[in-house]
C-alpha cells in the first residue's frame, strides 16, 4: 500500500469492531429500561414494549377512539401518503430515544432499527428507497450526528432498501417542534424548511425515517419537498409517536 492511501474497507471494519469491543469491556452497556448490564435494550424490556394498536388513523397513524381517519387528516390536505409509528412516546421508548438523540448513545440505533425493520417486514409499506429526515448543518455540527441517518443506515442493512442521503436538505434552522404550542404552530414552523436537489428521488417510492412523530408537520414538509422533485409517493416511519 502506498503512503497516504486509504485503509482497506475490511481493515477499517475490523478496527471499528475492536474499538467497540474495548469500549464494551471498559463500559459495558446497560439497559435504558431496567439498568441491567449486557445491552442497551434487554430482552425482557423489549418484550414489554407497548405498541400502537388499531384503531389507527389510516392516514397519519394516530390512535383513534372510533372511525378510520382523524380530525386533523380530514381538515388538512397533508402531502405525505401515510405515517406509521411503532410505539407511544413515553416510558422505555422515550428514555431510549432521548439517550440516542441527546446523550451520544449512538449504539441504540441498532436495537431501534431492528424493531423498525421487523415492522417493515411485517407490514405492507410501499417503498423502494429510505430517506432520513435531515438536520440543519448547524444542528448537525452541534450534535455530531443525525439520529435519523443512523437509523436509516441500519434499516437499509436489515430490509435491503437503499438509503438516499444528501438529496433532502433542511434549508432553515427551525426551532425544535417540541418548543411549539400547537399543531398549527408546528406546521408553520417547518413550512418550506426543506428543499430537495438532484435526480435521486425521481420516480421513487420514499420511506422517510425519523425517531419521533409529534404532529406529522415535519414529515409533511419533507414530503412536499420530495414530491416537488419527482418522488412518486412518500410514507413516513418513526419509532415513536407523541399521543
Amino acid at each position: 500500500m502506498k503512503a497516504g492511501s486509504l485503509l482497506p474497507v475490511n481493515l477499517i471494519s475490523s478496527l471499528k469492531q475492536l474499538e467497540t469491543g474495548v469500549l464494551d469491556l471498559l463500559f459495558p452497556p446497560r439497559c435504558v429500561g431496567c439498568g441491567n448490564s449486557g445491552s442497551f435494550l434487554c430482552t425482557p424490556c423489549l418484550s414489554a414494549l407497548p405498541y400502537l394498536l388499531s384503531p389507527l388513523c389510516t392516514k397519519c397513524g394516530k390512535p383513534l377512539s372510533y372511525g378510520t381517519i382523524c380530525y386533523d387528516c380530514e381538515k388538512h390536505p397533508f402531502t405525505f401518503d401515510g405515517i406509521r409509528s411503532l410505539s407511544p412516546y413515553h416510558g422505555l421508548v422515550r428514555q431510549a430515544i432521548l439517550q440516542f438523540k441527546y446523550q451520544n448513545v449512538k449504539a441504540l440505533a441498532v436495537p431501534l432499527a431492528q424493531l423498525m425493520g421487523t415492522y417493515i417486514n411485517s407490514h405492507s409499506l410501499p417503498a423502494d428507497t429510505l430517506v432520513p429526515v435531515p438536520l440543519h448543518p448547524r444542528r448537525l455540527r452541534e450534535r455530531g450526528y443525525n439520529q435519523s441517518s443512523l437509523l436509516s443506515r441500519e434499516l437499509s442493512r436489515l430490509v435491503s432498501l437503499p438509503v438516499v442521503e444528501g438529496a433532502l436538505l433542511r434549508a432553515r434552522n427551525t426551532p425544535a417542534q417540541t418548543k411549539t404550542n400547537s399543531a398549527q404552530d408546528r406546521h408553520s414552523n417547518v413550512a418550506g424548511a426543506f428543499t430537495c436537489r438532484g435526480q435521486r428521488v425521481v420516480g421513487k417510492r420514499i420511506l422517510l425515517i425519523d425517531d419521533v412523530c409529534t404532529s406529522g408537520a415535519t414529515l409533511n414538509a419533507c414530503a412536499a419537498a420530495l414530491k416537488s422533485e419527482g418522488a412518486i409517493s412518500v410514507w413516513g416511519l418513526t419509532m415513536a409517536r407523541d399521543v
